[in-house]
């Protein structure tokens, strides 16, 4: 008799992924055309220097909202399949309240963070002194914009056709205000003020629409119920910290290179990084895509089906990643030049070398990308915490060796690092996977 009863077979587990990636491709294929647009603009209007100068901003942000973000969506996603399941909306909504009221912390304690790093570190990144006060007032503005628990209420509902019409939002804006700013005078603070203006709206319009999807629970007399949430969903404390030190180490794998690029090598460096960063992370788009619709599809599939289920699912979304993946590294080592000279210029060429290792790491993201959910969604959290500090360790061992080869040995780094990742936590899930349908038959044996 199995553990578990499975959930009604109106669509398979595999197709509500596809469908969700679906919804997200057609929304982020038009942000892609909407991003090398501007990314072109900024570049070419702000040159090597001055876009060094913008990426060094931006990446510190990432880097602070790594730290005092707290990536509650998946908590909301984790725990609140099982309310949305059962129709417990009461219970979601807290859940769903509780985890903005962590967002709001997150962006105090990353006001403060941003305050000290910028006024106090700034000249280490060779940070021009007309830029300081410009890149602390766009930090606080990105911690404020980045309001994870309705994103995570929009995901858990399985509403990712919502959330696409939300996120169209930034890109758009992005290039309308690209060509704005271009045809007035372009500069560092003004292409500074539009990305935090824009980003602040779509946090706003994301609480609008998980409002409006769940009435129910997406409500202010919720926010007063905070510790009956955490009584109703038992482990989440765990689970949030085990979560955030997990993405905050993945956060900084992905924007603590750019900060050593431009403190160790220069800021023209950075651009040059940040450019070739930035297009292997498009070419590698559909590993966010396939995150957030695998990752809320696992968690639902973890709470209402059998460990076999699971399985199978994780089997055929790593091959359609694996594939994925190596389109990623053959499309930078075939045409990444050509890409990077189309969008910045001929002063960006030279960032092929770049590239490819960045293609390489991101190709390994990609390749993993149901790994992560399925020990979430198991209860084995910290296994995946694990595999982030190894593949962190590693890839801050392989820099100590490799920074002496400039941007393209912290590359290289990076790619050793994603290697690492992949490796670690792929084998954790296979080995979760196992024990879960060993426990799995013996309960069925014993009944």
């Amino acid at each position: 008799m199995s553990a578990k009863p499975n959930r009604p077979k109106t669509e398979s587990s595999l197709g509500r992924i596809l469908r969700n990636t679906a919804w997200l491709l057609g929304g982020k294929g038009f942000g892609a055309v909407c991003s090398i647009a501007y990314l072109a603009i900024l570049t070419r209007t702000l040159g090597l220097k001055d876009f060094g100068h913008f990426s060094l901003i931006f990446g510190t942000a990432q880097a602070i909202i790594a730290l005092t973000g707290f990536q509650t969506w998946r908590v909301v996603v984790r725990y609140g399949s099982a309310h949305v399941h059962e129709k417990e909306w009461g219970r979601f909504g807290r859940l769903a309240m509780l985890c903005g009221g962590l967002d709001a912390i997150g962006a105090v304690l990353g006001t403060v963070v941003a305050a000290v790093a910028i006024f106090g570190f700034g000249h280490m990144l060779e940070l021009n002194q007309a830029y300081v006060n410009v890149a602390f007032w766009f930090c606080c503005a990105s911690l404020w914009a980045l309001v994870s628990a309705p994103t995570g209420v929009v995901r858990a509902l399985n509403r990712f056709d919502a959330a696409v019409y939300v996120e169209a939002v930034v890109p758009t804006g992005r290039l309308i205000a690209a060509l704005a700013i271009w045809f007035t005078g372009p500069s560092v603070a003004r292409f500074l003020f539009a990305w935090a203006a824009i980003d602040i709206v779509e946090a706003a319009l994301y609480w609008i629409v998980a409002r409006r999807l769940c009435p129910e629970g997406i409500r202010l007399s919720n926010f007063c119920r905070l510790r009956t949430a955490l009584r109703e969903n038992e482990g989440l404390a765990h689970f949030f910290l085990v979560s955030y030190f997990g993405s905050s180490i993945d956060a900084l794998m992905k924007n603590g290179p750019l900060l050593i690029v431009g403190g160790w090598v220069s800021t023209s460096a950075a651009g040059l990084y940040r450019l070739a960063s930035q297009l292997s992370q498009a070419m590698s788009k559909l590993s966010t895509l396939l995150t957030r619709s695998v990752y809320a599809e696992v968690a639902h599939v973890s709470a209402s089906s059998e460990a076999s289920e699971l399985r199978k699912l994780v089997g055929q979304t790593s091959k359609i990643a694996g594939g994925a993946a190596l389109l990623v590294v053959l499309l930078a080592l075939v045409a990444g030049k050509y890409l990077l000279q189309l969008i910045g210029g001929d002063d960006f060429e030279q960032g092929a070398a770049i590239l490819v290792p960045l293609a390489i790491g991101a190709s390994f993201d990609l390749a993993s990308v149901s790994f992560e959910p399925v020990l979430h969604s198991t209860g084995r959290a910290n296994l995946s915490l694990f595999a982030r500090v190894v593949a962190l360790v590693a890839m801050g061992i392989s820099l100590v060796f490799l920074i002496g080869f400039g941007s393209t040995g912290v590359a290289w780094g990076v790619a050793i690092g994603g290697a690492c990742s992949y490796l670690f936590m792929g084998g954790l899930a296979l080995r979760t996977l196992r024990r879960l349908e060993r426990e799995e038959k013996a309960a069925a044996a014993a009944s």
